[in-house]
């Protein structure tokens, strides 16, 4: 049975501003964004000049880019990763190429949505999963990731590699994996590392991969 984190949040919510995107963002995990959206320029100039992060939620209904007032309004997962932005150019006027990397996660309470579209969010963070050294039995998990690490590139990774810790393996193997989005937004959820492993494990085995 899954194990998943719909409460123990932090009492105090806080505003937060959100980015909905068709992919999910995992603790520690690295993504890149090419930002043009006005809106997101300005969220983006807001976070720099602050050094405040901005959050990554799962788009589950509407439009990436594009939506304002007149648009269907977004649906997005209640659950997000907040995002910090560790690094950023501007290769030509107008847009902004950005690397951020995910913190910790957090829970939606309450969402708004400002005149020029960008969705701002109540929201409180949850604390991070208990730290786990990885179990002898998802040995060869981690033998998998640092195989995929080295061809797809340890730039698309954190510059440090966890590989004997449970948490770090688990996250960085759901977000590479081919896995349906909804599937990804499970695995952010879970609030167990071993539970996340035990179905990255059986999806693996399926795919005659370990």
């Amino acid at each position: 049975m899954l194990s998943f984190l719909r409460g123990a949040p932090s009492p105090e919510a806080s505003p937060l501003p959100l980015f909905p995107l068709k992919t999910v963002l995992f603790p520690g995990g690295i993504l890149p964004l090419k930002v043009f959206e006005q809106r997101y320029i300005e969220m983006t100039k807001v976070c720099l000049r602050d050094d405040k992060p901005f959050g990554v939620c799962l788009l589950v209904k509407g439009p990436e880019v594009g939506a304002g007032l007149d648009a269907t309004p977004v649906e997005i997962a209640s659950i997000g990763t907040m995002a910090r932005i560790t690094s950023w150019d501007m290769p030509q006027l107008g847009i902004l190429h950005l690397k951020t990397e995910g913190s910790e996660r957090f829970q939606l309470q309450a969402q708004a949505m400002a005149d020029d579209g960008l969705v701002t969010g109540e929201v409180k963070p949850i604390a991070p999963e208990r730290s786990l050294p990885l179990p002898d039995q998802y040995r060869p998990l981690a033998d998998l990731l640092r195989i995929l690490i080295e061809r797809v590139g340890s730039e698309n990774f954190p510059p440090v590699h966890e590989l004997d810790d449970a948490s770090w393996v688990s996250y960085r193997l759901a977000e590479i994996l081919p896995l349906p989005l909804n599937i990804k937004q499970t695995m952010l959820e879970v609030n167990d590392c071993e539970v996340r492993l035990e179905v990255l494990a059986k999806f693996l085995k399926q795919q005659d991969l370990l």
